[in-house]
């Protein structure tokens, strides 16, 4: 038994040595400042895994300089007494800052969810995330480690037939065009397609309280060109939700008519130009280009449309007011982010091109107030119609952008060409003149702004700590301006840009970016009545408008 347990740790010794001692220092380094805050909490579990992906790397760093320091000629050799001391520093080392980090980072995740006014997550769980940490770090290396024996094995075969360099040059070639093609190609593609004909069926669903409406101006109601069992899950829920007439008037005090929605799914048309058209048929059917105002909803994946900003513009409008969606996928927008950026393009062209150029028939005189909005990938989609802010203010009456990636090229546009001296978190274009961005309603009135906002309107509105928004590549190696700037009072003060690390800490906060009250990450709630109001009005609380009534459509948007 003795002779099987000294097998046994001598075994795991020779493992713990395997690793070089560079590398393991600079994984403790990593691990640390992966602890840091980022913009939103996680749960613990997530937190693991992001330490876990940030030791990995630092693992592969320090390897990576020490094979540097070896290719320029520099040999150390230490004696045993030296090396064991070494190994004994960095073991207790590890000890100590490991779990003194643990704790630091469940403060400072304490401190992200008090400001944005998350529940606290209870009683820390420190040594399960510790595990979950090495253990998937451990793991990365020797998935590092098998790739590295495979292009060595590949490189020692080629060197029968080609030169030693040549046959290495040659199977790292290989290595990574088959990591491409197995990555892109046949998981994507295989991810993708099992995950699309899940989404298919899940779309057949209703979800709960959701009923066929009844009301002539809406899809999938008896009258309907479009049959209720074809609008999707959240076309469903679209067209049967939002305030009628009577609800209208019970917040505004004023007469109202019941807004229309309208609406075509995946279903309903073999592509997204057909299923436009099918759109601008029911506009035809319910009057809505007899609406005084007329909106265009680029959906996110499934077909989702925010209620909030939907509902808001109904309520602002007394009811007078027609808005027309459709569904371009079955896929989650998690995936359509990832795998499919460029049908949501192609439907936001497809929606706007079809009801614009219905629109731009009318008399000039007896036109409705054309207005575009979406969320999320509905904003990257339903930007793509445009070639630019100009564009944008030349063929729409206004428009609000809620959430949008970080990747929309209208976005990135007018973000770079901020006026000189305005932050990138809340970017001032030309003083204000027609684009606003804003976290909060109050920003559509803040520093740089001109007083005068003339018509058309646009908004941009994101929050500081909205990863969709700040997610992007160039995390891994530059430090965005965000995070050179003074930091947004909605981040915790600690939050600070680490090569590598701030990436997969920005790539994991996306999965719980919705688990945040209103006000904070992708979570966009009532406060688009004020964002509306300034639409339409020209200023944050509607020059027309009391500011009561913002604060009572608020409660209702908010008790719905």
């Amino acid at each position: 038994m003795v002779g099987i347990e000294s097998v046994a740790m001598r075994r795991l010794r020779a493992f713990g040595e395997s690793f070089h001692p560079l590398g393991l220092a600079f994984a403790v380094l990593f691990y640390t400042w992966s602890m840091s805050p980022s913009l939103l909490p996680r749960w613990w579990v997530f937190q693991g895994v992001a330490s876990a992906i940030s030791m990995a790397i630092g693992y592969g760093l320090g390897c990576l300089a020490a094979w540097a320091v070896r290719k320029c000629g520099y040999s150390f050799t230490f004696h045993p007494r030296v090396r064991q001391v070494g190994w004994t520093v960095l073991g207790l080392t590890a000890v100590i800052v490991i779990p003194i980090f643990a704790v630091l980072g469940s403060w400072w995740q304490e401190n992200i969810r008090e400001i944005v006014g998350a529940p606290s997550e209870g009683r820390p769980m420190y040594i399960p995330l510790i595990l979950i940490a090495v253990s998937v770090a451990v793991l990365l290396v020797l998935a590092g480690r098998l790739i590295r024996l495979g292009t060595r094995s590949l490189a020692h075969f080629l060197d029968r037939f080609v030169p030693l360099p040549t046959a290495r040059l040659a199977s790292l070639v290989v290595v990574i065009v088959l990591a491409v093609f197995v990555i892109d190609g046949a998981v994507q593609r295989g991810v993708v397609g099992i995950a699309e004909q899940s989404a298919a069926i899940a779309d057949e669903s209703t979800a709960p309280d959701v009923v066929q409406p009844v009301e002539p101006e809406r899809s999938g109601s008896p009258d309907s060109l479009q049959d209720w069992d074809t609008l999707g899950r959240e076309g469903r829920t679209f067209v049967a939700g939002g305030p009628r007439a009577d609800d209208i008037s019970a917040v505004t005090g004023r007469p109202a008519v019941t807004p229309i929605r309208v609406y075509a799914g995946r279903l309903a048309a073999d592509d997204v130009e057909e299923t436009a058209r099918l759109v601008v048929d029911e506009l035809e059917r319910t009057g809505g280009f007899d609406r005084s105002v007329l909106a265009i909803a680029t959906t996110t994946g499934r077909g989702w449309v925010n209620a909030n900003v939907a509902a808001s513009l109904e309520y602002l409008s007394d009811g007078d007011s027609a808005i027309a969606s459709m569904q371009y996928s079955f896929l989650p927008s998690a995936l359509s982010f990832v795998a499919d950026r460029l049908t949501p393009q192609e439907a936001g062209r497809a929606l706007f091109d079809a009801v614009y150029e219905r629109w731009r028939d009318l008399p000039e005189d007896d036109r409705p107030k054309l207005l575009v909005f979406g969320e999320s990938l509905g904003s990257f989609g339903g930007q793509s119609a445009f070639s630019g802010g100009y564009d944008m203010m030349a063929r729409t009456d206004g428009a609000l952008w809620v959430g949008t990636p970080n990747f929309s090229e209208q976005w990135s546009m007018l973000t770079a060409s901020r006026d000189r001296g305005s932050p990138e978190v809340l970017p001032v274009i030309a003083n204000g003149a027609h684009i606003r961005f804003a976290s909060d309603p109050e920003d559509l009135d803040g520093p740089g702004l001109t007083n005068d906002w003339p018509a058309p309107r646009i908004v941009y509105w994101q929050h500081a700590s909205d990863p969709i928004v700040w997610w992007s590549f160039d995390l891994l190696l530059s430090r965005p301006d965000w995070l050179e700037e003074p930091l947004s009072p909605r981040l915790e003060p600690g939050v600070r840009w680490i090569p590598f690390v701030t990436f997969w800490q920005v790539t994991l906060d996306m999965v719980f970016s919705t688990d945040v009250p209103s006000g904070h990450g992708h979570t966009y709630g009532p406060e688009a009545t004020e964002m509306w109001a300034a639409i339409l009005d020209g200023a944050p609380d509607g020059t027309e408008r009391s500011r009561g009534e913002i604060a009572a459509i608020r409660e209702a948007l908010t008790s719905r």
